[in-house]
């Protein structure tokens, strides 16, 4: 039952943490419901390695491309650099706030709440009032726009804010069309996350012995699958369709949530 459990929870981090949805929050929401024991949020942490892997993997032959050119390529050097300045705002902030986000904001459900429905407005606004699209590369975007991007990610400290949701936001104001939008979350990930879950395993590392080994191997295993079989797709609705289902359901569970809170 344990290992079913754990399996569900791989598949929750692997569906949810590229759409603009929060992964974070759904992980928590699930998690009490099952009544999953995480000591230290090893399980939570551990378990998002597996849809890192799935990035890589799928964008594998660009990744390789632009370390294999960053000696003689322009383009790759602005590529990194560009990821670089994307990721500096969120990584500033997540060492600085990290233990206040984890031991206050973690434990007030109306946190998640509250964010969900801001989170689910706010795109709701960004995909009506967006500027005109611009950048329809996500590999090519510039680097003061990228910046401003990753300060959006830096929102997403906040549970329910959602990384994917701040980044992609951030990236249709920044000119973005939104398939380049996702992309560019897509990318920005793959450093934000191997840098947040490598933060959470030393603080944690006292917890890395709680006997939860097998069901860590089982929700890696189904976050990689589920991230796998979830990121082309994605993007591939996004560009038909836009985010405004995304949103409605932020808003939706939002209000679900404050409404199950006062009937307790």
């Amino acid at each position: 039952m344990v290992l079913l459990k754990a399996a569900l929870l791989g598949v929750v981090q692997g569906l949810t943490e590229f759409l603009p949805v929060s992964s974070t929050a759904h992980l928590l929401i699930v998690g009490r419901w099952l009544e999953f024991e995480d000591p230290g949020g090893i399980f939570n942490t551990t378990i998002q390695f597996g849809s890192i892997l799935a990035v890589v993997w799928l964008y594998r032959a660009k990744l390789i491309s632009v370390v294999r050119g960053l000696p003689t390529d322009p383009s790759a050097r602005r590529f990194v650099a560009m990821l670089a300045v994307a990721f500096l705002p969120g990584a500033v902030l997540g060492l600085l706030l990290h233990d206040y986000v984890k031991g206050v904001l973690y434990e007030i459900p109306s946190v998640i709440a509250v964010s969900f429905i801001l989170g689910g407005l706010v795109m709701l606004i960004a995909e009506r009032w967006r500027p005109p699209v611009v950048v329809t590369d996500a590999s090519a975007t510039p680097a003061p726009r990228a910046f401003v991007v990753g300060a959006c990610q830096a929102l997403a400290l906040v549970p329910g804010v959602s990384r994917s949701g701040a980044t992609i936001v951030g990236g249709l104001m920044m000119g973005l069309d939104r398939a380049a939008a996702a992309e560019l979350s897509f990318f920005l990930a793959i450093p934000t996350m191997a840098a947040a879950s490598g933060l959470e395993l030393w603080k944690g590392r006292h917890a890395l012995a709680s006997g939860l080994g097998a069901e860590i191997a089982v929700g890696f295993v189904m976050a990689f699958v589920a991230s796998a079989l979830v990121v082309k797709p994605f993007l591939s609705f996004v560009g038909r369709s836009g985010f405004g289902v995304f949103a409605w359901y932020r808003i939706a569970a939002g209000v679900a949530i404050l409404a199950a809170m006062g009937l307790r």
